[in-house]
């Protein structure tokens, strides 16, 4: 079937030029489906192309399927089926208000996120992220057309034992290793160290995917509160001589939602009364790299038979370009290693080979040291703000990332979330945190997005409106 005469330009690559043209020409009807074109000779010829870029543009809509060819018949126009239509656009996912308000929170960026779990991009080394991956692409030892190493990178994984070395945790290089991210090495741990039935203990509050998670696992959750002085602890005892709880997965440095930090004395208790009844921790430290001055880590106080450590850099570096890590027992980690085998969840080596990079040149630490700084200095900002607002901060804040605000009497935080999703802000309304009623009154404010006037002039107004 003849083809009408496509004009070529200078102004971008003639296969790309070919192809948008052939491909207009399918989905008009100009070329209709079954019809056969000219050969590669003859329109070689009437494109003024050779057969090498001819072929390319060929191959690319082969591959968007508006192209069939069969070995000495040459190329068809392919027989595409129409595809499914609505007039209106279906969302299968849940549609309450939590799922709703959980959504952007992980996924849709906003106009405004005081709500948000990551930091603002313009706040990333992403120069420096970008020339790292550049780095990495072009290096040799980047293996294309093999998996990954089962526990990681071995050069990582030196580097991460040098860094955890560097906050009072000794472990061999063995005892390291890597995962996709933190809640799949989550994920993984429970299953190897819980079964259906069992009792497993979460803070309240607590980041919301720790309750979706386990309960794909079937285990049974139970909860305590976390406050400003750490627990109850008369209530933790009496909660794990009752329900023998075998798992206690928490946050010890930077705690999500609420940013509280276990101090030492608190450390050691919770860790005293965990041994006692045979409960063992999952240490989640997403966080900690944040925090100004860290107190000791639980596995760094504990040792790895009584706590397995995890974390990764998400928060800091990329939640785009992530690597996690856990920090296990020997057996532990072997076991671990064979689950990932046996569940396909090798970690990416290109991820790998960047963290590495990033970690051994020093433009972790360098970035790190800005972003602890800056959270400070934004933070002071945002707490004074929610004060002036009429918020009360039982935590205080002490660096990191988040602020965890009880809102003024009256105000619910559910309902704020809903008329502020409406208005293009995104904001953590403390029910995504939990199922205790009274956080219904609290909010999670994300600093680095907080500390900006359009979010306080338009938290006021919300808090200001009255409400049915």
């Amino acid at each position: 079937m003849p083809i009408a005469q496509i004009r070529l330009h200078d102004r971008s690559p003639k296969v790309q030029q070919i192809v948008e043209a052939l491909a207009q020409a399918i989905e008009t009807g100009e070329l209709a489906a079954g019809s056969k074109l000219p050969s590669v000779r003859a329109l070689s010829v009437q494109l003024g192309v050779g057969k090498f870029t001819l072929n390319e543009a060929l191959d690319r809509l082969r591959g968007r399927h508006l192209l069939t060819s069969s070995q000495g018949r040459g190329h068809f126009v392919a027989n595409r089926q129409a595809q499914p239509s609505s007039s209106t656009w279906v969302d299968l996912l849940p549609q309450d208000l939590l799922s709703v308000l959980r959504r952007p929170l992980t996924l849709a960026p906003g106009d405004l996120r005081p709500g948000g779990g990551h930091l603002p991009e313009d706040w990333l080394d992403s120069d420096t992220l970008r020339q790292a991956m550049r780095s990495v692409v072009r290096a040799p030892s980047l293996r294309i057309a093999s998996l990954g190493s089962p526990a990681g990178l071995p050069t990582l994984r030196q580097a991460l034992q040098q860094k955890l070395q560097g906050e009072g945790l000794a472990v061999p290089v063995e005892q390291i290793i890597t995962t996709p991210n933190t809640l799949q090495g989550l994920d993984m741990l429970v299953r190897l160290l819980a079964r259906p039935g069992d009792t497993v203990l979460l803070d309240a509050p607590c980041y919301f995917n720790f309750h979706a998670n386990l309960a794909l696992h079937g285990v049974k959750v139970v909860t305590i509160a976390r406050r400003a002085d750490g627990f109850d602890f008369a209530a933790l005892e009496q909660l794990l001589a009752e329900q023998r709880p075998s798992l206690y997965l928490t946050t010890g440095v930077l705690h999500n939602p609420t940013g509280h930090s276990f101090s030492p004395g608190q450390a050691f208790r919770l860790l005293q009364l965990t041994r006692q009844y045979g409960c063992h921790i999952i240490e989640d430290d997403l966080y900690g790299d944040l925090h100004p001055n860290p107190p000791p880590r639980l596995a760094a106080l504990a040792g790895l038979e009584q706590v397995t450590y995890l974390s990764g850099f998400s928060k800091v570096l990329s939640a785009n370009a992530r690597v996690s890590y856990v920090v296990a027992a020997p057996q532990l980690a072997a076991n671990l290693t064979n689950m990932k085998l046996m569940s396909g969840g090798i970690t990416s080596e290109l991820f790998e080979q960047i963290a590495y990079r990033l970690l051994s040149e020093g433009n972790y630490a360098r970035h790190r040291k800005r972003m602890v700084q800056r959270l400070l200095e934004a933070g002071s900002r945002v707490e004074r703000w929610l004060r002036e607002c009429g918020c009360e901060l039982p935590m205080g804040y002490e660096g990191g990332m988040f602020i965890w605000a009880r809102l003024p009497p009256g105000v619910r935080a559910e309902h704020l979330a809903e008329a502020g999703l409406k208005r293009g802000m995104i904001l953590a309304p403390g029910a995504l945190f939990g199922y205790d009623p009274g956080l219904a009154d609290f909010m999670r404010f994300n600093v680095a997005h907080s500390d900006d006037p359009q979010v306080r002039t338009m938290f006021e107004k919300l808090v200001l409106t009255p409400r049915p």
